[in-house]
């Protein structure tokens, strides 16, 4: 009962002191019609009290998200489904899913009447704009009597995560190079093409099948050698995602960061399909390897909570970059750049890895005044000229650029040489 009298809504405490006015001014004018009505208005909410406060309803809750990970911009299902579990059936019930602001407003669903043992399944939609993990609940359960006069609240401590990674755009099939480096099962290519007697040996390990014995080589050098037919190999990339704050302008999901994050989501994932063995560095510490199993996912929930910092530096990425030489292909997405900062990525070349950076101008995501304007393209072809005699492929990338139609710039061996000239004519002129 005192359950049900801390519930009382406002209408029901309306009731009651709509009573007990009634209850005094009956005394005072002595009108004992009105000292009923003043009984009657104080009876309604207490026996709804009564009745939503003894309500001992055995209620079991299921959530399911269809699917848990959807991209930036699509729509997520919630099933909610929800069973009586006890033999009497219940009152109206107000079901109330917390979600976080950036899904939307708290959605709320009516169920009239649950019979004894009786489910019921209800389903709404969520949304994001905005990359991140946010957690789907908990559940909340309100109990009213058929007046609203009294409403109990029962939650439920179960949640769920939903992720909202980057979009992932389609890209062209381009012929990159530094396909074909480092050894592995993914690749493979024959090495013995001219024949038997030239085939390609090696000495014999523990394990060896002694049928790949090859007798000739083991005459001539003394040593058991066995034949090697084919050398694995395979395609190794690593992408490089720039997270320092103030290399990016803009807010919100126009920011050029934004516009970065979904690059590096959507070159990742064109990338694994094409049988590369993948890694994703990113200048918060960040170093993911994309296994052939949850390789997608594992990127994809890793993009979806990368953020802008600080205190991140392109020395940073390089380090972490250097910890494992991998070799290969190496993709970069930068936010603007110094030209020191461009001669610290100018040392990825040294270990012969073919580098192709899409260098954003994070100054065009603003409205800057004309002189500005020049010195901040200034700079970007300046950091870009740095790259490119260090034998960088840069490709260019202004607000509004698609990635589709930027790609094939980043198969083009010989793209950058009358950019390079024309930007070595700025810097010189800019001197000047």
């Amino acid at each position: 009962m005192r359950a049900g009298l801390r519930g009382l809504t406002t209408r029901g405490r309306s009731f009651l002191a709509a009573a007990l006015a009634a209850a005094i001014s009956a005394g005072i004018l002595g009108e004992k019609d009105l000292l009923r009505v003043a009984v009657l208005l104080a009876v309604l909410p207490l026996l709804a009290a009564l009745y939503v406060g003894r309500s001992r309803y055995k209620l079991a809750c299921h959530r399911s998200l269809e699917p848990h990970r959807v991209p930036v911009g699509a729509s997520a299902r919630v099933v909610l489904r929800l069973q009586n579990m006890s033999r009497l059936p219940t009152g109206t019930l107000l079901l109330e899913d917390r979600l976080p602001y950036a899904l939307g407003s708290r959605p709320r669903v009516v169920l009239e009447r649950l019979g004894a043992h009786q489910a019921s399944s209800v389903a709404y939609t969520v949304r994001a704009d905005v990359r991140g993990r946010y957690e789907v609940g908990p559940l909340v359960v309100r109990m009213t009597d058929p007046f609203g006069l009294c409403e109990l609240s029962r939650a439920f401590p179960g949640t769920d995560r939903l992720t909202v990674v980057p979009q992932v755009v389609p890209l062209p099939s381009v012929r990159l190079p530094g396909e074909y480096t480092g050894s592995g099962e993914s690749r493979a290519r024959s090495v013995a093409v001219h024949g038997e007697d030239d085939a390609a040996t090696r000495e014999y390990r523990r394990g060896d099948d002694l049928r790949r014995v090859h007798w000739k080589s083991t005459a001539r050098t003394g040593e058991l050698m066995v034949r090697r037919e084919e050398q694995p190999w395979e395609s190794r990339a690593t992408v490089l995602l720039d997270t320092r704050a103030y290399g990016h302008q803009g807010d919100g999901p126009t920011a050029s960061f934004e516009w970065a994050v979904s690059a590096a989501a959507s070159i990742a994932m064109h990338l694994r399909q094409a049988g590369y063995k993948l890694r994703l560095v990113t200048g918060a510490g960040d170093d993911v390897d994309a296994t052939e199993g949850a390789g997608d996912g594992l990127l994809l929930d890793q993009l979806a909570e990368v953020r802008m910092d600080q205190r991140v530096e392109i020395t940073t990425l390089v380090q972490h970059v250097r910890q494992r030489a991998d070799g290969g292909l190496i993709i970069g997405l930068f936010g603007s750049l110094s030209t020191a900062e461009a001669e610290l990525l100018a040392g990825l070349r040294a270990n012969g890895a073919t580098c192709v950076c899409f260098l954003l101008d994070s100054s065009a995501w603003l409205n800057l005044p004309a002189a500005a304007r020049a010195e901040a393209d200034q700079a970007h072809d300046a950091a870009a000229l740095v790259l490119l005699q260090a034998g960088w492929r840069v490709i260019g990338v202004d607000h509004g650029g698609r990635l589709p139609a930027l790609w094939p710039q980043a198969g083009r061996g010989s793209q950058g040489f009358a950019l390079r000239a024309a930007m070595a004519e700025t810097v010189a002129g800019g001197a000047r």
